[in-house]
């Protein structure tokens, strides 16, 4: 989940180009990028297009949050078959998940997990009562709805949110789930989206939010390891493996430290790329 990518769900050309920037994943969008008067109409497109999009990327539906008065007629009306799971925005507490749950399991689908959207100040604040749900797959953290609930100020530095984008990255780690980051608006900019990816990558998320197919390949890129990242860790495994078998376990390499957290992040970074 490196880079999940948005369209509105009342747009089908838009969505049909969905897959051609090859995302990890690709969201049919029935919430914020729909107007209301508009709602009704995107659920018939989302069936509509969902099977050519489900065969050529893995696909999900964003529905309106629970607390809405769209959120049943979304679950009933505008899942179709073959989604990989169904993103919920505004999500704060076991309860709100077992509502969701509850919902789609009378609606026939129990087997969808769910991208649970944090995006409001509860919802960051109490991160580990939804990461930690069994249904909950993933998570993503919202800036702009969370700024809006704190009544803070938007700005270009993150300074704002960097608390907030940390706590959801670890409740994430507690619920053993991925965690995606922010959506970056300005989607000409390529120098500030690549940055907040890095930093992202350093929080422990996975992934970003994507509104733009030329955000996708930037993405994919940020939160992949590096050349050098790579050559570092094996060089970084191999001498501490050297190491152990003789009887130490904390050496020094390229001048550096090296002990067992140390050598527990050389080895995560290989399995990444083995994985």
């Amino acid at each position: 989940m490196r880079s999940l990518l948005f369209a509105p769900g009342n747009r089908p050309e838009v969505l049909a180009k969905l897959p051609r920037s090859s995302p990890s994943a690709a969201v049919i969008d029935l919430e914020d990028a729909v107007p209301a008067d508009r709602k009704v109409e995107a659920r018939t497109v989302a069936h509509e297009v969902a099977p050519t999009l489900a065969s050529e990327v893995r696909l999900f539906v964003r529905v309106n949050a629970p607390d809405t008065i769209h959120f049943v007629d979304d679950v009933l009306d505008g899942l179709p078959e073959g989604l990989a799971g169904v993103v919920v925005p505004k999500l704060a507490s076991t309860a709100d998940v077992d509502t969701v749950v509850a919902a789609l399991d009378a609606a026939g689908h129990a087997d969808l997990s769910i991208v649970a959207g944090l995006e409001t100040v509860a919802g960051v604040m109490d991160a580990r009562t939804v990461t930690t749900h069994p249904r909950v797959g993933w998570c993503y953290f919202g800036a702009e709805d969370y700024v809006a609930d704190l009544g803070g100020v938007r700005r270009t530095d993150n300074f704002e949110v960097q608390t907030a984008r940390a706590q959801v990255a670890q409740a994430a780690r507690l619920g053993g789930i991925a965690a995606i980051d922010m959506v970056v608006a300005d989607f000409g900019d390529d120098e500030r989206f690549v940055r907040e990816a890095e930093q992202a990558r350093a929080l422990g998320f996975s992934g970003k939010l994507c509104i733009h197919p030329a955000q996708v390949s930037l993405a994919d890129r940020a939160f992949r390891p590096s050349d050098q990242e790579l050559v570092w860790a094996s060089k970084v495994v191999d001498a501490y493996e050297e190491a152990l078998a003789r009887g130490d376990a904390a050496i020094s390499v390229d001048g550096a430290m090296v002990d067992e957290p140390v050598a527990r992040r050389a080895r995560a970074l290989l399995a990444e790329v083995a994985g």
